[in-house]
This record gives C-alpha cells, structure tokens and sequence, in this order.
C-alpha cells in the first residue's frame, strides 16, 4: 500500500506543513506508513494546483491519497471538482482523510471477493461529493462576506483598500533575482503576471535609485 500524503494551505496562511505530523500520527495509528509528501501554498478553489498534479501522476493505480480535511483538496466549482474526480478515478486513487470515518477502511486489508471494497467506494464516493460541495459553500459564503464588508467599509468611507503582501512580493523578487523566468514563478507561487511585472518594475526603479 503506498500512501501519498497531500499538504495544502491557502496563500494567505504561512505554513502549509502544519499538518504532517498530525498525518503521520494517523497513518501510524492504522499500522501504515506515508511514503510521499506533496506541499503548496495555493487557493483550494483553483485546480491549478502543480504538487496535486504531480501527486497524481506520480500515484500507481490504487494508491492512497491521505488529507488533513478534505476542503485541502475540494473547494473547487462543481465543474473543476468533476474533473479533479475523473483523474484520480483514472488510477483508482482512495482519498483518506481522519475526518472522513468512512474512508479509513482503505487502509485496511481487502477482503477476496472485494465487495467491501466495491462498498467502501461507492459510499466514500457520496461522502466525498456531500463534503465537497459544503467545503465549495463555505468558501462562496466567506467570500460574499467579505465582499459585503468591503461595501459597508466604502459607504462608510473606511475601506482602505487591499494591502500588499509584502512576503509574497519578496518571495518574488526573489525568485527574479535567481533567474526563475515569469512562468515558472506563475507555476510555482501561482500568481498574475501582472503582479510580477511590477515587482520586476519595483526592482528596475530601485536599481536606477542605487
């Protein structure tokens, strides 16, 4: 049984790896080991995710995808979210999260005639969709939230506008300064091209100043 292990957090948090020894601890609890790690700071409402890719064609078929909650991997639009199941049915990938009960049987040995197997599926299956599409409300419900409070800020004359994320700009300008062309750091750190260019055009300024 090979476990892949898949650490997501939004790129407004700082670590993505908060959970791994917590997954580890679990896998250790079912008599299993993780063998792969797969880490990103990237939105779970895109499918542009460059680790979950990797992960799933690393995977043999009926390996084991192992996630902290499953909103780490599906908080996606219905569409998206259709998609992402047909490439990990493709290779018959088990989702196993510790907050999903009924998933934790794929840890487990199968019995001969697999039928608990065909069982464990199809329920995981409904499981999966059902916390699915709660995980993608939660997701539309903050963001209406936040949308609101940006108009009530305005009416009010408070609303201050987006500030920038001064580390992810650093984390940029880094990345420039390597020599990592626009691509890459769009693949990487999943952000506009726009966003770059003007950190690019923040270090072209600087270096005239200097």
């Amino acid at each position: 049984m090979f476990i892949r292990a898949y650490l997501r957090a939004s790129t407004q948090e700082q670590n993505a790896e908060r959970a791994r020894e917590s997954l580890v601890q679990f896998a250790a609890n079912h008599g299993q080991r993780i063998a792969a790690f797969y880490v990103e700071n990237v939105s779970g409402a895109t499918l542009h995710r460059p680790e979950l890719m990797k992960l799933i064609a690393d995977s043999g078929e009926g390996d084991i995808v192992l996630v902290e909650q499953i909103d780490r991997l599906a908080r996606l639009k219905q569409s998206d979210w259709d998609s992402l199941k047909q490439k990990l049915a493709a290779k018959r990938l088990a989702i196993v999260s510790p907050e999903l009960p009924t998933s934790w049987l794929a840890l487990e040995k199968k019995d001969d005639t697999g039928f608990t197997d065909s069982i464990l599926r199809a329920v995981n299956a409904m499981m999966l969709d059902m916390l699915a599409a709660v995980a993608r409300k939660d997701y539309e419900d903050r963001r209406r939230r936040q949308f609101q409070g940006i108009h009530k800020a305005k009416t009010e004359g408070k609303y201050q506008g987006r500030q920038p994320d001064l580390k992810r700009r650093q984390h940029i300008a880094s990345l420039l300064n390597s020599g990592h062309s626009y691509n890459e750091i769009q693949e990487m750190l999943s952000c506009s091209r726009h966003l770059i260019a003007s950190v690019a055009k923040e270090q072209r300024q600087a270096d005239v100043v200097a």
